[in-house]
């Protein structure tokens, strides 16, 4: 099989491996599309993201859904949860087993991901894909996990308003989740503007005003300083974005006086790739429209170039595909 993998900031390398051998209670997968996300761009750029840091050449990519090749299900069209946790642990047992202190994370650490032409993963983790959503379309389903559990985090409520800062693909999925959870108005801002264009093409409003919940999607401190400034008093903020460096910072004084509950999304939970999957199967948003790049696993420093310009929205990596790379 071919493996693209990170050995430096930087250094991806495609490779030519053995094919995966499933382990108890593990499917083999013929991963057929992968989206870049934020956190891959930080890997890239950084040779880490947060205080993980890389030390072994790893493959990328957790946003990815593919066709099962063995097993009872075999030929069954599948969008995977990247994370296994223990489910042994108190933490796990608590109901929160995406705080798992020992989850595994596909293309984090020492877990390899989906930047592959076929992985083996396990089998509870691989949830039906419907007929009417296509691949690429598929790919985008964890991010909208994760912008569901955001929502959930910020308790938004029908008639109510919010706004999202930071509109990358996971902020789009934020306005669009909000708009299908009956949120009144949605403010959306974003420094890039085909970025801003596509939050108001999903009906988000670029005019400022209060509104009650809001959530950092950029990953940096001016999204977050805008943010509290938006929200009412009393409101939430939720920070969604992975900052560079492994450190954020705001004004004390504005979140004080606001008396602001700040809470930080860590991915999704095993809920939310199901609640993902319906939500799309049923037309609320929009996914297909979100992809702005479609490449071979041999285009991938095409693929990474716009990921790291962010030069469109989503950026998908296909790696059945023939492409022109080397």
């Amino acid at each position: 099989m071919k493996a693209l993998r990170l050995h430096g900031t930087g250094d991806l390398r495609l490779h030519d491996e053995p094919a995966p051998e499933p382990r108890d209670g593990e499917v083999l997968v013929r991963v057929t599309a992968v989206g870049l996300c934020g956190s891959d761009r930080h890997w890239f750029l950084e040779g880490g993201i947060g205080d993980a840091v890389l030390d072994r050449p790893l493959v990328l990519g957790h946003e990815f859904v593919g066709t099962i090749e063995s097993g009872s299900r075999a030929g069954e069209r599948v969008a995977l949860d990247p994370a296994v946790p223990c489910g042994r642990c108190s933490i796990c047992l608590g109901g929160n087993p995406h705080l798992c202190p020992e989850l595994r994370f596909a293309g984090h650490g020492t877990t390899d991901g989906a930047l592959r032409t076929s992985l083996a993963w396990p089998e509870r983790l691989a949830h039906a894909l419907p007929d009417d959503l296509s691949d690429t379309e598929g790919s985008l389903l964890e991010p909208l996990g994760v912008a569901l559990h955001a929502v959930d985090l910020a308790k938004a409520r029908p008639g109510s308003t919010a706004g999202v800062f930071g509109c990358g693909p996971l902020g789009l999925l934020l306005v669009q989740t909000l708009r299908a959870a009956g949120v009144e108005t949605i403010v959306a801002s974003d420094p890039l503007p085909h970025r801003a264009e596509a939050a108001a093409s999903l009906g988000a409003t670029l005019e400022n005003r209060e509104v009650d919940v809001t959530f950092e999607a950029a990953g940096d401190d001016a999204a977050l300083a805008d943010a509290m400034a938006a929200v009412r008093p009393g409101g939430r903020v939720v920070l969604v974005g992975i900052p560079e460096g492994d450190r954020t910072t705001f004004t004390a004084s504005t979140a004080r006086r606001k008396g602001l509950t700040l809470l930080l999304c860590r991915r999704m939970k095993p809920a939310d790739l199901p609640r993902a999957i319906r939500l799309a199967e049923a037309g609320e948003v929009e996914l297909g429209g979100l992809v702005s790049g479609r490449f071979a696993l041999s285009e991938w420093r095409e693929a990474f170039d716009e990921l790291v310009e962010r030069r469109g929205l989503k950026v998908v990596v296909e790696p059945q595909r023939v492409g022109d790379g080397p």
